[in-house]
């Protein structure tokens, strides 16, 4: 797998380059018909990753945001699974949380990833039983356990009173990326990723294997691995924890989970 990485490091670089210029020159926003936003940083984005695939790897299946699903990906054994930007709000208001990510999936389960930062040039990339790097430097990470972890948790949920019991023994931040979020937790910087939210398998696919590759842990809501590839490509919540995190920390955030799933929820979210 190290020409996929060579190649995907090189494409999430150019692409790189081209945000950095976009949002130096400007560029224009529109609104989807789920009302979420897109600009034309999205779109560059995903021009330059799928004219990367198609050039080099014409033989596997494409799953991007940007791009209309094409249901032939199913009868691929490989298929690239993109997120040309996640935090398209994030970029649109400037906050550097927004990030390229890709990820080579096999079989149901990532095997090359790569998730880039534009407005930190932080790449963190990973390749199947490789280890976790950083701008090409491998990322060790220390064996001491932060007992007051930082937890991520969508903005959505960070607003409502959602996690106000979890709250009491942790500190929650809100993210605007998943993806870059689960980078921060595989090299250790949060110790937590969690949400009961649905995900799409872009979000997801790159950071999966990132955690993995770290030491750390990554499941959906309830437990079960995330495969790839599917019909309808949509994931029921995010549990990700670092190498670094308390070993309990997991069993803690799936019971929050399970809790808060068996009750209504007391107060909606502002907007």
């Amino acid at each position: 797998m190290e020409r996929e990485l060579a190649v995907l490091v090189e494409a999430v670089r150019k692409a790189g380059a081209k945000v950095r210029e976009l949002v130096r020159d400007g560029f224009e926003v529109q609104t989807k018909s789920d009302r979420s936003p897109v600009t034309t940083v999205d779109h560059e984005v995903n021009r330059i990753l799928h004219e990367m695939q198609r050039r080099e790897f014409p033989r596997d299946g494409w799953l991007s945001e940007e791009s209309p699903d094409d249901p032939a990906r199913l009868t691929h054994a490989r298929v690239w699974i993109v997120d040309p930007i996640d935090g398209t709000k994030a970029l649109v208001n400037r906050l550097p949380e927004f990030c390229i990510s890709a990820a080579l999936v096999e079989q149901g389960a990532p095997v090359v990833a790569a998730i880039l930062n534009p407005s930190t040039d932080e790449l963190f990339t990973a390749v199947r039983g490789g280890g976790l790097f950083l701008n090409g430097a491998r990322v060790t990470l220390s064996s001491t356990h932060d007992f007051n972890p930082v937890i991520m948790v969508s903005a959505r949920e960070f607003r409502s009173d959602r996690w106000s019991t979890l709250a009491k023994t942790t500190r929650c931040r809100p993210m605007y990326s998943i993806a870059n979020a689960l980078a921060l937790v595989a090299a250790g910087r949060v110790q937590a990723v969690f949400t009961i939210e649905p995900e799409n398998e872009w979000d997801l696919a790159a950071g999966v294997l990132l955690i993995e590759e770290s030491g750390g842990a990554i499941s959906d809501e309830a437990g079960m691995p995330f495969v790839f590839n599917q019909p309808t490509p949509r994931f029921r919540g995010v549990i990700a924890v670092a190498a670094t995190a308390d070993k309990d920390l997991r069993a803690n955030l799936q019971t929050h989970a399970g809790h808060v799933r068996s009750q209504p929820e007391r107060r909606r979210a502002a907007p």
